[in-house]
């Protein structure tokens, strides 16, 4: 079985939408519908997903359900109780005289890289961003979600694997967003959000796609076969969205710090 995960186009978050960018990259997404082959077809409920999966879906002729648990992840950290964490997100909002939430994974490199627990399968969960955030109930209920989705195609989680209960070729593809793309390829892989959250740069409209491997009969695992394609895009000579990225050197004011 194939899972694919396409980000939204270039995002118009004030408005949950797409720029007139965005809307060129989901058309050139579409281009490539019939080629993909799109399969079952589902989609977050924001409006910047949605409207990228509309190119594709009217192309292929298809429709999608929309799962609420892919809508972008929406852990946020609290950073007014540990000073450490102040250091963590140095770029934090004030507002009456406390910060404001931020995103969970939306913290400094010189941080995380620094405390080996972020980077661990496990032990993310009693890290500091953890305490002062619903980051492990928020993922937690998200991988039951994206568990029993699975389960429902034949693969049941056990443990740290998936038990093939019935084989399946089918293709999936997801149209959603970065952060619950990194969240669902961890719970698969097995590894820390934290490790694709900061190592992963996923464009606007990029393509990612996993199969599964039945090497032992009954056990399937589910291995990357591209990330973050954007062949669509140089195929119609359209530069990829900076979105997904900082900047390249920090002198650069130019690009997003």
């Amino acid at each position: 079985m194939k899972i694919r995960f396409i980000r939204h186009g270039d995002p118009d978050y004030v408005n949950d939408t797409l720029t007139e960018k965005g809307r060129k990259e989901a058309e050139l997404l579409a281009k490539a519908a019939d080629r993909l082959g799109l399969g079952d077809c589902y989609m977050s409920p924001l409006g910047r997903a949605m409207d990228t999966a509309a190119y594709s879906l009217e192309a292929a002729e298809k429709k999608a359900e929309i799962l609420d648990w892919l809508r972008e992840f929406p852990a946020q950290v609290d950073v007014n109780e540990s000073k450490a964490l102040q250091k963590a997100y140095p770029d934090a909002e004030h507002k009456d005289g406390k910060f404001l939430p931020r995103i969970v994974w939306d913290m400094v490199p010189g941080y995380w890289t620094e405390h080996s627990e972020y980077s661990h399968p496990v032990r993310w969960r009693e890290s500091q961003v953890a305490k002062y955030s619903d980051l492990v109930s928020a993922y937690d209920h998200v991988i039951e979600a994206f568990d029993h989705f699975l389960e429902g195609y034949g693969y049941k989680r056990e443990e740290n694997h998936y038990r093939v209960v019935r084989e399946n070729d089918k293709t999936i593809t997801l149209f959603c967003h970065f952060g619950i793309t990194c969240v669902l390829l961890s719970r698969l892989w097995n590894v820390s959000p934290f490790v694709l959250w900061h190592s992963l740069a996923l464009a606007p409209t990029s393509v990612t796609e996993v199969v599964t491997e039945e090497r032992e009969q009954g056990i399937a695992y589910f291995r990357g076969l591209r990330l973050g394609d954007i062949s669509h895009l140089y195929a119609g000579n359209e530069e990829p969205s900076f979105a997904c990225r900082f900047c390249e050197t920090f002198g650069n004011k130019e690009q997003r710090h």
